[in-house]
């Protein structure tokens, strides 16, 4: 996924990447009043910083992480840290609100909330940045997009042709565009009654919504359950919309979804 601003005249914008959680992170901030842009600067900061502590916290490859210890039965919820709290009470509200589709529990297995925390923390590091003075945001984590302001065009790539893009999305306002598939790490969703991977797998789902938390836990939810499934259960979410590539390189999208398009690439 890329992303790019356009009809935009605003001044130097603050630019940054980092690489943390195993992924690459960006951040462009735009439409920042020169009194602001202190501010805005320390945001910024503090906005990396918390990549890395939720890194520490959630990473379930690092021993020593609270998520980690969690499994390991070393440590009780009620010791953990508020955001580990947090990000497992949101972990067990995509979960009923999947029917079980979403779980941070995958057969039974030690707590895993990565189908969810990424999008929180970028979600999290834009509004950062927003409530510091900035006007226009754009925050991008691994692929998954939280944007504030704008507008932004916002690239989907398409999943079975390296390089090339399936569908650009037009982000204006609070939008967030979180895609789920196993182009770039393998089939590494699964379907959670059975720990292995869904029947009928889908090479990509694109969901937005307002928030990156939620768009990032329907479209790991939609990967899980496969196409029959995920079809009608896309077209019925509330306040969100998807793109789906089908294994056989096909697309469909739900009803909604053609506002956000900027153009379609297949």
């Amino acid at each position: 996924m890329t992303d790019e601003p356009y009809g935009s005249d605003a001044p130097e914008p603050l630019r940054h990447v980092e690489h943390v959680m195993g992924t690459v992170f960006s951040f462009d901030v735009r439409e920042v009043a020169p009194a602001d842009r202190p501010r805005v600067r320390a945001a910024l900061d503090g906005a990396v910083a918390g990549l890395h502590r939720v890194d520490e916290l959630f990473s379930t490859y690092r021993p020593d992480s609270q998520i980690s210890r969690l499994g390991r039965g070393e440590l009780t919820l009620s010791r953990c840290d508020p955001e580990v709290r947090e990000v497992l009470r949101m972990c067990e509200e995509a979960e009923h609100r999947s029917g079980g589709w979403f779980s941070a529990h995958y057969a039974g297995r030690r707590p895993d909330p990565t189908g969810l925390v990424k999008g929180w923390a970028v979600e999290r590091a834009a509004r950062m940045l927003v409530s510091a003075g900035a006007g226009s945001v754009c925050v991008n984590g691994g692929g998954d997009v939280q944007g504030h302001g704008g507008p932004w065009r916002v690239g989907i790539a398409d999943p079975l042709r390296r390089g090339e893009l399936a569908v650009v999305v037009e982000a204006s306002g609070e939008l967030a565009v979180a895609t789920s598939g196993p182009a770039e790490r393998g089939c590494h969703i699964l379907d959670p009654r059975t720990g292995l991977p869904p029947a009928e797998g889908l090479a990509s789902v694109t969901v937005v919504a307002a928030s990156l938390a939620d768009a990032d836990a329907w479209a790991t939810a939609a990967c899980a359950m496969g196409a029959g499934r995920a079809r009608p259960w896309l077209g019925r979410l509330p306040d969100a919309e998807a793109f789906v590539v089908t294994a056989d390189g096909s697309t469909w999208h739900t009803s909604g979804f053609t506002r956000h398009m900027a153009g379609l690439c297949v």
